[in-house]
């Protein structure tokens, strides 16, 4: 598989003292699902605002199907899509409201088709003309997948997407994307603290501690690294005080 995102040499500095991201460099192939693990603190949420081009790099480079994002951020943005349990949305508009607004951003063709199947697909077509604000966290979670899927993407950058769904849709979200990446060649980045959930869901992962990689492999060649039976037990060891 060819290499859809690139990041060479990748490092944050905040305030000229704290590194965030300290020099990482590493690849995402074509049509995987990668895994971004770590404990809090360990740079994730840094490197994937760097990804989007909502964080400047202090130095280092990203190249996201073959283009340098900071010269070419819109053309590249218009394959991406991003979601995360924890972003909010204009409480005002509606879900479908919402929805449109998105998808003239993203210039999506038949966007009332669109968005009519994916509201089916994560079963809120019944909350459509619902305003924002009255929903629960686990329909705004189910809501910014919709948004993330509306273009159609290339690439997707997911933060803890299965955070707020009751088991049963986050089984079903987890499906979805596993078949959506098979059928399309869809490449996710992916970042959860259920490790359960990556090793379920990931083809790689990258271990990162104090804005650093420690490791990278597929789930079985970390545990085998670092001496564990589950990711679990590999993360507590790693975000353990005093390692």
């Amino acid at each position: 598989m060819s290499s859809i995102v690139e990041v060479r040499g990748l490092t944050k500095v905040f305030d000229r003292r704290k590194k965030a991201v300290d020099g990482i460099s590493f690849e995402m192939r074509e049509g995987e699902i990668l895994g971004l693990i770590g404990p809090n603190g360990a740079g994730k949420t840094t490197t994937l605002q760097m990804l989007l081009g909502l964080t400047t790099p202090t130095s280092g480079e990203i190249r996201i199907f073959g283009l340098d994002i900071s010269a070419h951020r819109e053309e590249i943005l218009r394959q991406v899509n991003f979601s995360s349990s924890y972003i909010s949305l204009p409480y005002s508009l509606t879900v479908e409201e919402n929805l449109t607004v998105f998808s003239r951003l993203y210039g999506v063709q038949d966007r009332k088709e669109r968005i009519r199947e994916l509201l089916t697909v994560f079963e809120i077509l019944d909350i459509k003309d619902t305003p924002t604000r009255r929903l629960s966290s686990g329909q705004i979670t189910r809501v910014c997948l919709c948004k993330a899927l509306l273009n159609r993407p290339r690439v997707l950058f997911l933060d803890e997407p299965t955070a707020s769904l009751d088991p049963d849709m986050a089984d079903k979200t987890r499906s979805l994307l596993k078949r959506i990446k098979e059928d399309e060649g869809l490449s996710i980045l992916y970042t959860s603290h259920n490790m359960k959930e990556m090793e379920e869901m990931c083809d790689r992962v990258i271990f990162m501690d104090k804005g650093r990689i420690i490791a990278t492999g597929d789930p079985e060649s970390i545990l085998r690294e670092f001496g564990g039976r589950t990711l679990e037990e590999v993360f507590i060891k790693v975000a353990r005080p005093g390692r």
